[in-house]
């Protein structure tokens, strides 16, 4: 997956402590690859948001077994880690590719509550705005 939006505009992906959620920024186009490597277990989006600013180097998706999808940061790497098993993944790949397809803004908040459809307990939360802005116009 590229690291740019079609449009020249770069994917942002930073981490705000304040709040202990990354905030994910991206295209149509970007969300749909994203969705397309949560659901296919693998995969990875670079970020060009800089770190002094609280920026990520990017995504990585990997596969485990669950149960559940499991948000973590890598400190190590400054990369933001999902992993779940493959129904789970999906769940959240669909979640993100409506995102990018809807016509009005919006934003998603993926965070974890007791009896959560796909998250895993202990993820971290993750705010993903639409590609046309993060509320709606109406």
């Amino acid at each position: 997956m590229s690291a740019y939006h079609h449009d020249g505009v770069p994917v942002r992906l930073t981490l705000d402590t304040a709040f202990g959620e990354v905030d994910l920024k991206a295209s149509a186009e970007e969300l749909i690859a994203l969705a397309g490597a949560v659901a296919r277990g693998t995969g990875r989006v670079d970020s060009t948001a800089t770190r002094d600013s609280g920026g990520l180097a990017g995504i990585q998706v990997v596969q485990s077994s669950g149960p559940g999808v499991r948000i973590d940061l890598d400190t190590g790497r400054n990369v933001l880690v999902i992993s779940g098993d493959q129904g789970s993944r999906r769940l959240l790949a669909e979640n993100l590719h409506d995102l990018a397809t809807v016509e009005d803004g919006y934003h998603l908040h993926i965070d974890y509550f007791p009896d959560h459809s796909y998250l895993a307990e202990g993820s971290m939360s993750l705010v993903v705005s639409s590609p046309r802005g993060g509320m709606p116009a109406r």
